[in-house]
């Protein structure tokens, strides 16, 4: 059976693990990643630290597992690194794809016509150099994938892949090559480019290594879950991390503009091959898994993430108590920065059990609106999603989300199918396995079908509009942002 090395750098956590061409995960290693916030907005990582953990996580789960033919690696998108080419060394920290210390750049550009978000690498990569006090030609460009590839190459390889390349907003709308326009406008230089590239192909070797493996894939997170996940030709799925992200497959026609659609969703590319780019459609809820780590760090309201689902149980009902996941602003559909999070309702006679359920119903209502507004932005009913990530152990939380989708929820039998993305796609590439082999291995842990009458769901999801309504346009300065 041939195995693949899968390296998956998240926003929070590293993994390594093997992939075989059965579709098994095995020999996992992880370890978290140093986060810092030296001001209010601001996320910064390390990365030497990257680099290091990579090889050191790499190189342990080969010695468990054997060596590997080849390599399937995934990233947190739209992080950004600027490093000089000549040492190796990075010229600051790794912005993260969450900073957003370049809003008021954002602003001004757009006097310029250039439409950019500050979570995109764009204007990151612009602050880096400016504070480099370097030309921009002598630096290079990373985003994470391309970094973890050159670090395993020993520096042959300066690539990104069309899937991260896609969010970065330095790319022209098909995705085939660097807008010129815009790095002059930003003051970068074309030179600092690592070279675009398929998500599967032939992208250097892993000298450093044992065995020396190919690298055979390179796709950002939410792209390989949903191929862990075997969305090929059609399907959509969630992931509830951090925050949660619904992916569908849209197609081989590419979209009119890299910019977010009037359905709150925005256009990537799901993975290329040959030079044939796939395309999907993508929404965000800022805050999902990051309420329950809220409820049990700050508000002390729970000892684990794992007693959610009993104290949910405990009650027949919130008892008419609300509350809107808006901790970070609200993502898809209304795209309002300004919004915060809400509770409603609360009586002397809420428990915390009430408290509880209240915040599992409200992230899977903001599941609900990412369905809703990708049905509105394919024309088409939605009639599976499939879902990965930590909170999908809860099945209560899974069942509301049936239930408020009216549609039938697939659990992952691999909770980090992001993972098991990269090494499939890294066999696939190889020709170990081909997609319609890949199609096939789906196999859900379980299957939570609605249980609300049709009634009853528009009966809720209307009650539900009037809640996020009262969340909206909390600060109306931030509010009146848009990217």
């Amino acid at each position: 059976m041939v195995r693949a090395l899968a390296i998956d750098i998240g926003t929070t956590i590293l993994r390594t693990g093997i992939v075989d061409t059965a579709g098994n995960l095995t020999h996992a290693h992880q370890h978290g990643l140093t986060i810092k916030t030296p001001n209010p907005g601001e996320v910064e990582l390390d990365a030497r630290e990257i680099a290091f953990l990579t090889l050191e996580l790499a190189r342990r789960t080969l010695a468990d597992g054997g060596e590997c033919e080849v390599v399937g690696i995934t990233n947190q998108r739209a992080s950004t690194i600027v490093f000089d080419p000549s040492t190796g060394e990075p010229v600051g920290p790794a912005l993260g794809w969450q900073d957003l210390r370049t809003v008021i750049d954002c602003l001004v550009l757009q006097g310029e016509g250039l439409r950019l978000a500050p979570n995109q690498s764009a204007t990151k990569a612009q602050w880096l150099v400016r504070h480099s006090g370097r030309a921009p030609q002598e630096l290079r460009f990373a985003t994470i994938e391309t970094w973890v590839a050159w670090q395993l190459t020993g520096g042959d390889a300066h690539v990104s892949d069309h899937s991260n390349a896609g969010v970065t907003g330095l790319v022209k709308v098909g995705v085939d090559e660097w807008d010129e326009g815009a790095l002059g406008i930003l003051g970068l230089d074309i030179a600092m480019m690592p070279t675009l590239v398929d998500t599967m192909g032939e992208h250097g070797i892993a000298r450093v290594l044992p065995g020396s493996p190919r690298i055979t894939a390179l796709i950002g997170d939410q792209p390989a879950s949903l191929f862990g996940q075997c969305c090929i030709t059609r399907g959509t799925k969630i992931t509830f991390g951090t925050g949660a992200m619904l992916d569908t497959i849209s197609g081989t026609t590419g979209p009119s503009t890299m910019t977010k659609f009037a359905s709150g969703c925005f256009p990537i590319v799901a993975r290329s091959r040959h030079g044939s780019l796939v395309w999907g459609i993508e929404g965000i809820v800022l805050a999902a898994g990051s309420c329950i780590e809220w409820l049990r760090d700050d508000l002390g309201l729970i000892n684990a993430p794992g007693d959610t689902e009993a104290l949910a149980m405990s009650v027949e009902s919130t008892d008419d108590v609300w509350f809107v996941p808006a901790l970070s602003g609200l993502g898809t559909p209304q795209w309002d920065f300004g919004a915060r999070g809400g509770f409603f309702g609360i009586t002397r006679g809420t428990t915390t059990a009430h408290l509880v359920r209240a915040v599992l119903e409200g992230i899977a209502h903001r599941g609900a609106d990412l369905v809703d507004a990708a049905q509105r932005q394919i024309g088409a009913t939605i009639e599976e999603i499939r879902v990965d990530g930590g909170m999908t152990a809860n099945t209560f939380f899974v069942q509301s989300l049936a239930n408020y989708t009216g549609v039938p929820v697939t659990v992952s039998p691999q909770r980090e199918a992001t993972t098991r993305g990269a090494g499939l796609m890294a066999l696939v590439s190889a020709g170990y396995l081909s997609l319609e082999d890949v199609e096939q291995m789906w196999e859900p842990e379980r299957v939570l079908v609605p249980q609300l009458s049709d009634d009853r769901r528009h009966e809720v999801r209307t009650t539900w509009a009037a809640q996020v309504a009262r969340v909206e346009k909390t600060i109306p300065e931030l509010s009146a942002v848009e990217f």
